[in-house]
Formats: C-alpha cells, sequence, structure tokens
C-alpha cells in the first residue's frame, strides 16, 4: 500500500520513539540523582511535581503552567531553579527550558550533583545545640 502524501511514514514514528524513550531515560536518571522515584518520570502532571520539588518551588505553579504567556516565563523559572538544585548557573537553566532534549542528558549522565532545594527553597534553621 502505498503512503498518502503529508502522513509521517513508519521511519519517522521510530525515529520519535527513540528520542522519547532517551527523554524519558534521561529524566528518570535526573530523578533519581535527586532522591526521587525514576518511575515519575513517565507519569504525566505528577513528573511535573517533582520537577517543581526539586526547584524548590511550591506545587500550586502547576496552575500557573496552565495560564499561556505566564506558562513560559513559569517554566523559565522552574528550569533556572532546578538547574541550580544541581549546581549549574543560569546559561544551563535556560538551555534546560528550551533545549531540553539536549541539556536533560547533560545533567544526567554529567557530573553534576544534586544540592537540594534550588533558589525558592526555604532557608533551613540552624539547630540548637
Amino acid at each position: 500500500m502505498d503512503q498518502q502524501a503529508g502522513q509521517p511514514g513508519i521511519m519517522f514514528w521510530l525515529i520519535w520513539g527513540c528520542v522519547m524513550v532517551f527523554f524519558i531515560a534521561s529524566m528518570w536518571k535526573v530523578f533519581t540523582k535527586a532522591g526521587k522515584p525514576g518511575w515519575a518520570a513517565i507519569v504525566p502532571i505528577y513528573n511535573l511535581v517533582v520537577i517543581l520539588q526539586i526547584a524548590g518551588k511550591p506545587i500550586w505553579w502547576i496552575l500557573l503552567l496552565l495560564i499561556p504567556i505566564v506558562n513560559i516565563v513559569v517554566a523559565v523559572m522552574v528550569y533556572i531553579a532546578f538547574a541550580q538544585a544541581f549546581g549549574k548557573g543560569v546559561g544551563f537553566g535556560l538551555g534546560l527550558a528550551f533545549l531540553s532534549l539536549i541539556f536533560l542528558p547533560i545533567l544526567a549522565w554529567g557530573s553534576a550533583e544534586y544540592q537540594g532545594g534550588g533558589s525558592g527553597a526555604p532557608p533551613r534553621m540552624p539547630q540548637m545545640a
């Protein structure tokens, strides 16, 4: 049977599937580096909750991610805090926000270690002796 014009072929779907598996594997690895369950990478909505936790942002920011235009600004802020939680800078956070397919695997399999909290984490209280 001939392929109809304008429809993606089997090769497209094969490549797309491989890219998605690679992206999920990267996210899984990043989550486990941060002490979170890796399987959260494959659960819609919950993976956003985990990203917000790693970034040290409040969970209710998910609502902000549903508002057009605002969601772009909030996503950039979250990814910058996410990068900072792994000891990376603002530039790396912008890379995560706009080129996740490149920067997430670097974070996953690179030498970056989770340092906790992100920039939005509440300050720790000093312990009394």
